[in-house]
């Protein structure tokens, strides 16, 4: 229940004229819970004149949305437009000459972008759409504005693609020309150059980032991954790389006696990087090579996505014997038959993992109503597992009510992600399914099928575990806000193979 202060704040900033004729005679010690008031309310303008007279050293946007004893709302999934645009111009503002020169450090970083916007105007802002506010709020700013003692830095999440790769580019390299001096915590890219990818790097200043995305449309080979982590990233936590980022370079020729020096220059990179906890290498193809790039690292890694990677036989023992297996917290290791393969691996690895396991994906893995049984003595240790996806497997009814019997057991289990049952298909059916096969299936069965699976949960007492098919995947906000920039990037990716392919055949003729 929020506090008296709280509820008079929020009485106050209902009434916007009054509570802006207010300010003067308000303590400095109120002005958190006005802003929380006015953002939970949607008043830009009292939001925007609150942060230009910022009377304290420091905004942080995680704190001041997040629960806290007066305020028990969590309003960091409201990434609201009207209000971020606010918070834009009053800190424009604030270093024009508006405020007191008080304030030193804005931390816009900790905003969750979700698929409802719950705010009034209900028009969200993504992490896109805020790095190109951002980047034009602050090259809009005076160059040469007296900033002697009134420097502002910025923390701040940066989603950097070809559609706002200028701009950026243009703000980060204003540096200390402007008073509004941006500090990157994180960065995606996503529809990048090589070129332009380092480029953002060496400007952002890699020594002080924390999580770095490349992801889906940088072609990355790894030549340009050793380049990358050569830059030096000693505080990086979390590092994701897009598919076939580990593949030769076009030039590369074979290395004699099947050792990869690129490779093993990317791993004594990798082992400088001390904070490393969270690595994803996606769709790279790394047979015979895991044990090469996970066993120099310093710090046991607490997420590993090696999603369609090819992994061996001997990157799963490799897997189930390192020291990292201990300390998993999330691991995905979809589109590997892992119980037709490794399943002795695997059992073993899960076994390991199982005290600290919170996430574990599965998806399109071979996992048939023979091996439900495997699964289910592999999983009974995972207490504290909280989500499971399992998508794409060729499960029966039957085997999935098996399954669900057990999940039910593990007691803090909150999330399942299981696949269409192969009754709703035609038999005979081919797996893994494309997107064309696994939307024919039965839904009148599905949905009868469906409703006995969450019965079992709710005769077991567990309503609180949330059950779901996403037929199609997950929701990404960064993907949902560019979809048409990276439409038209996967277009024009599509017309230069089209021109080589025409330019190969007239070679020929």
């Amino acid at each position: 229940m929020s506090s008296l202060r709280a509820l008079s704040a929020a009485a106050l900033v209902s009434q916007p004229e009054q509570a802006l004729q207010a300010l003067d005679n308000v303590v400095y010690s109120l002005y958190p819970l006005l802003f929380k008031a006015s953002y939970q309310l949607e008043q830009p303008e009292l939001v925007a004149t609150l942060l230009e007279r910022w009377p304290l050293p420091e905004f942080r946007l995680d704190s001041l949305l997040g629960p806290s004893p007066e305020q028990p709302q969590d309003l960091r999934d409201r990434a609201c437009r009207v209000c971020l645009q606010a918070c834009m111009q009053g800190l424009a503002d604030n270093v024009r000459g508006g405020g007191p020169g008080w304030l030193r450090v804005a931390d816009l970083t900790g905003l969750r972008d979700v698929q409802l916007q719950c705010c009034p105007c209900g028009q969200p802002l993504g992490r896109w759409g805020r790095t190109e506010l951002l980047a034009k709020t602050c090259s809009g700013l005076q160059v040469g504005l007296p900033v002697a003692g009134r420097p502002i830095q910025v923390c701040t999440d940066l989603f950097v693609t070809d559609g706002n790769f200028e701009v950026v580019v243009g703000a980060l390299s204003l540096g200390d020309k402007v008073p509004l001096r941006l500090q990157c915590v994180s960065l995606r890219a996503d529809s990048l150059a090589p070129a332009q990818l380092l480029q953002v790097l060496s400007l952002v200043g890699p020594g002080g980032l924390r999580r770095l995305e490349v992801v889906h449309n940088v072609r990355l080979h790894a030549g340009h991954v050793q380049r990358l982590l050569a830059l030096g990233l000693p505080q990086l936590t979390a590092l994701t790389l897009p598919a076939k980022a580990f593949d030769p370079p076009p030039s590369s020729s074979p290395a004699p006696g099947g050792r990869d020096p690129l490779l093993c220059s990317i791993a004594q990179e990798l082992s400088h990087m001390s904070q490393l906890t969270e690595l994803s290498m996606a769709f790279s193809t790394l047979t015979g090579r895991i044990q090469t790039l996970l066993s120099p690292l310093q710090t046991p890694l607490r997420a590993l996505d090696l999603a369609n990677c090819a992994l061996s036989h001997t990157d799963m023992a490799f897997l189930a014997s390192c020291a990292h297996a201990a300390h998993l917290e999330v691991l995905d290791l979809s589109g590997h038959s892992l119980f037709h393969l490794f399943p002795a691996s695997f059992s073993r690895l899960l076994g390991r993992a199982a005290p600290t396991l919170r996430v574990l994906t599965l998806e399109e893995c071979g996992l048939e109503d023979g091996h439900v049984g495997m699964l289910v003595a592999a999983l009974g240790p995972c207490c504290r597992l909280q989500e499971l996806r399992f998508l794409g497997n060729p499960l029966s009814a039957r085997a999935l009510g098996h399954l669900f019997s057990a999940l039910a057991e593990l007691p803090q289990l909150r999330s399942v992600e299981f696949p269409v049952p192969k009754d709703c298909f035609a038999e005979g059916t081919a797996y893994p399914q494309d997107e064309m096969a696994l939307s024919r299936f039965d839904r009148e069965r599905y949905a009868t099928i469906a409703r006995d699976l969450r019965a079992v949960l709710l005769q077991a007492g567990r309503e609180d575990i949330q059950v779901s098919t996403p037929l199609l995947g997950s929701f990404d906000p960064d993907i949902q806000e560019t979809s048409h920039e990276l439409g038209v990037f996967l277009l024009q990716a599509f017309k230069t193979a089209l021109e080589k392919f025409s330019r190969a055949l007239k070679q020929m003729e």
